[in-house]
């Protein structure tokens, strides 16, 4: 099952890739930019063919290869500075602009896509407030379970069981595993009344949570087992679909704001002299680092989980994954594509050519830089999966 669940995820990751280059390619033909290859996966080439008509232009090389990590696109005259007729430098700024910003729009639009289509059959409720239409919502929703108990953890000590319902948590309803997650780390250390249900019995006992967490540890010590609620709408759906979409991309770049604030915290304490200043930084690194997942985590743990769950939870993954995608590239960071329109459009307004010897070197120091955090990652990941 571990091997089926990489396999799906590495056809999805390639497949929302390819719809990204697709969106580059396509817009790139229709403003005149010549489509010189377009390749599934990376380099070594596997297999590769010309051409001679398609939808992206006449004697276009199509390539399938090795590395299965996604796709590219490659265009005439890929450097701001060329000039010649079809290549993309000798387009226009809002050309470059559109031809850039592309790719971002198809993976925003698979999100949206998917998520109406979850939304006809039951798009499972990620947010507390998450989007919908009120006349034309039907909501579902399971209790929440406890599936097994940590060891010497502060559940067990307290008596709580497996198929216990957790009810409440100092007298606030305990919905979602977010919502429990959200409200043990809040009150960490402390001790909060927890309100549960056994064979309709309902029962409160004081738990004192652990004052840290692990990756195999958490500060109450369950993990739970609860279908996620789902919302099912009819005519509403595409607008849900898309509110959706435009609510997500909203928390994406919230979690974004809140992951670089708590790498500045973690790693701003680090001078400080003060010992609760530090712990609190090492607990905000350790909050960073639990919310990031690099290639390792998505396939070899989170798509093999979502996998065995079903095809609702498989898919709404991979529409989050596109968005991810969708977010990603639009952010200032050279080697992106928001990098690479920031950079073109900085040296506009300050007046100053983008040889390609510059666009070069800020590329590659921009992907330097992203490689490196992709390799910490990394090693953060097969730390979670082996430590």
């Amino acid at each position: 099952m571990l091997l089926i669940g990489i396999l799906t995820g590495l056809i999805i990751l390639v497949l929302l890739v390819v719809i990204h280059e697709l969106g580059h390619a396509i817009v790139a033909r229709r403003n005149g930019v010549v489509v010189e290859e377009f390749g599934i996966g990376f380099p070594p080439k596997a297999w590769a063919k010309k051409l001679k008509q398609s939808i992206l232009g006449k004697n276009v090389l199509l390539s399938i290869n090795w590395l299965p990590l996604g796709g590219f696109v490659k265009l005439q005259g890929e450097h701001d500075s060329a000039d010649k007729p079809g290549d993309y430098g000798k387009a226009t700024y809002w050309q470059k602009t559109k031809i850039l910003l592309a790719g971002v729009l198809m993976n925003w639009v698979a999100a949206a896509v998917i998520f109406t289509l979850l939304a006809f059959v039951g798009l499972p409720k990620v947010l507390p407030n998450q989007f919908s239409v009120p006349s034309d919502t039907k909501t579902t929703q399971e209790p929440l379970k406890v599936a097994t108990i940590e060891n010497n953890s502060p559940a067990k000590d307290a008596g709580l069981k497996v198929n216990d319902e957790i009810l409440l948590i100092n007298g606030n309803t305990m919905d979602t595993s977010t919502e429990l997650s959200d409200t043990t780390k809040a009150n960490r250390g402390k001790t909060v009344q927890v309100t549960y249900s056994r064979s309709g019995n309902e029962a409160t006992v004081p738990v004192t949570l652990r004052g840290k967490t692990t990756p195999t540890q958490g500060y109450l010590g369950v993990r739970t087992s609860q279908r996620l609620s789902e919302i099912q709408a009819t005519w509403s759906a595409p607008i849900v679909g898309v509110g959706t979409t435009i609510q997500l991309t909203g928390e994406t770049f919230k979690g974004l704001g809140n992951l670089v604030a708590n790498l500045a915290h973690g790693i701003g304490s680090r001078f400080s002299g003060d010992e609760a200043v530090r712990k609190a930084g090492d607990q905000a690194l350790g909050d960073a680092s639990a919310s990031v997942s690099g290639p390792v985590g998505i396939l070899g743990v989170i798509f093999p989980q979502m996998q065995q769950a079903g095809l609702k939870p498989l898919l709404l993954l991979t529409a989050i994954i596109s968005l991810s995608l969708a977010v990603m590239n639009v952010l200032p960071i050279p080697a992106l594509d928001g990098g690479r329109w920031f950079t073109m459009t900085v040296f506009r307004l300050l007046k100053k050519p983008l040889t390609k010897e510059r666009e070069e070197k800020i590329q590659t120091i921009g992907f330097m830089v992203l490689l490196g955090l992709i390799v910490l990652v990394t090693v953060a990941d097969v730390g979670k999966l082996f430590g």
